[in-house]
């Protein structure tokens, strides 16, 4: 399973994304079909390869391709999803959440209807857990980031 976040607006403290499905569909031009999931908001996006510095955790992840896995979280005391592989970042998970100031580095999922935040978040982490919990045993999951 393949899901991709879009990064959509790069703004002073905050980052609004989309996140998608990714299915293949071999008649669309590239190969794959996108549904919408949830709108994210993680921190500020910062330009790492072009020199900018990181600041922990206030520094939205660099863009690529990511394992995602669901572990418990000790922090938040429930299964979440868990980044893996990111350079320079640990313990980047996908969590519910309202400002910038909840994420300390993850990626928040919610409804952004309102400026720098989104709402809604629980009733977007538990569609996106029931997504992840409906796939096929051993199925890997990975998150591409743009």
């Amino acid at each position: 399973m393949d899901l991709r976040l879009k990064r959509i607006a790069r703004q002073t403290g905050y980052t609004i994304g989309r996140l998608y499905v990714v299915e293949p569909d071999d008649e669309l031009p590239d190969g794959e079909k996108l549904t919408y999931l949830t709108d994210t908001l993680e921190p500020q996006w910062r330009d790492l390869k072009g020199g900018a510095y990181k600041i922990r955790g206030r520094t939205a992840i660099p863009e690529g391709r990511y394992p995602l896995v669901v572990t418990r979280s000790p922090k938040f005391g429930k299964w979440l999803p868990l980044l893996m592989q990111v350079p320079g970042f640990e313990g980047v998970r996908i969590h519910s959440g309202n400002t910038a100031a909840d994420t300390q580095g993850c990626i928040l999922v919610g409804e952004n209807r309102k400026k720098g935040m989104v709402l809604n978040s629980r009733t977007a982490m538990k569609r996106l857990m029931q997504l992840l919990d409906s796939r096929k045993a051993g199925e890997a999951v990975w998150i591409i980031i743009s």
